[in-house]
């Protein structure tokens, strides 16, 4: 059966997981950690990938990242490639390190990022690596310690995730710390990892009790996490992004053609779309100029941030904005 293709587009969220090949250690001791976050340390700035969850495990690793200016199959590609040479030469062994290529799943980010976070940084626990959540709160391989204020990982994001618990870090660290604790009876949580449509819908025993015999032609798809509105719009947006593209390019479109669009919907001037304001009008038009700059025309957030005078993490918000404002309104670049 043939692989599916990867589902990735600038500002896309994936839970990534990789493993060795057999089940075999990936990490024999501290030195090929140290190594690995190196390379991870070099790559994200370059790449502009941004990471709000990780940990490194002895056969295996999990890793929350957007996609940068890089497709993740690049970031991956370079980060693995040399890490496993080094590995080999290093331990003196031959052949693949990693059991075939990496997984990555997409992920709604509204509902599963809290729980990713959690789910990714008690892996070090459940594998009994760590005795307990204090120990884990400066334990070095795993992003939990950054959030908790323990350790700096510059490359983190850990502003971004403790926003979604309060705008005082010291009171989202507070909940961000019960929010794992209430986490750690839950176990493994295999629902995390994939499963798309069928299991949004509550699984095939649901689905076959509801009698929705026509959902037997949609198949699950362990690429997604995430409702089956989220499933279905998706793979849509995989289907259509190419050809999306490229017509929009064919027909001229560029930056200066989203500004005259966005001036045009929100009555205002391109000066207007570049200031600081925070009046609804302007922030809204900004979000929209970001989502068909980023998710339309194929620009990095990197790219639309300079732009605008905007963080990166500024631009996320701004493209989910204006989203929903073109999903609210039926509105698009191509009128």
């Amino acid at each position: 059966m043939p692989r599916l293709a990867r589902l990735d587009a600038p500002g896309v969220l994936h839970h990534v997981i990789i493993r060795g090949i057999e089940r075999r250690r990936i990490f024999r001791d501290s030195k090929d950690q140290d190594d690995f976050l190196e390379r991870f340390e070099d790559l994200i700035p370059k790449t502009k990938t941004s990471c709000y969850a990780w940990a490194l495990l002895n056969n295996h690793a999990h890793f929350l990242l957007r996609t940068g200016d890089a497709p993740l199959a690049t970031f991956m590609r370079r980060l693995l490639t040399g890490y496993a040479g080094r590995f080999n030469r290093r331990h003196k062994r031959y052949g693949p390190l990693f059991q075939n290529r990496f997984k990555s799943i997409v992920c709604q980010e509204d509902a599963y990022l809290k729980e990713l976070v959690r789910y990714i940084h008690l892996n070090p626990l459940r594998a009994g690596i760590v005795p307990n959540l204090r120990s884990l709160n400066t334990y070095r391989y795993c992003g939990h310690s950054a959030l908790m204020g323990k350790r700096e990982f510059e490359w983190q994001e850990t502003g971004y995730v403790l926003r979604y618990f309060s705008k005082r870090v010291s009171n989202a660290r507070k909940l961000y710390y019960e929010y794992v604790k209430e986490g750690i009876v839950q176990g493994r949580r295999p629902e995390l990892v994939g499963g798309g449509l069928i299991r949004s819908l509550g699984g095939w025993d649901v689905i076959k009790k509801s009698g929705l015999k026509s959902i037997g032609r949609v198949k699950g798809d362990d690429r997604i996490l995430g409702d089956s509105e989220f499933v279905l719009q998706m793979l849509k947006e995989a289907d259509d992004k190419f050809n999306r593209y490229y017509e929009l390019k064919r027909l001229g479109y560029n930056l200066q053609s989203v500004e005259d669009r966005v001036c045009k919907i929100f009555d205002l001037s391109v000066r207007d779309i570049y200031s600081k304001s925070r009046e609804k009008a302007k922030a809204e038009a900004r979000g929209l100029f970001c989502y068909w700059a980023v998710r339309d025309l194929g620009y990095s957030m990197l790219e639309i941030a300079g732009r605008l005078g905007m963080s990166q993490p500024g631009v996320v918000y701004a493209v989910r904005r204006g989203e929903r404002i073109a999903t609210e309104r039926g509105i698009e670049l191509k009128h």
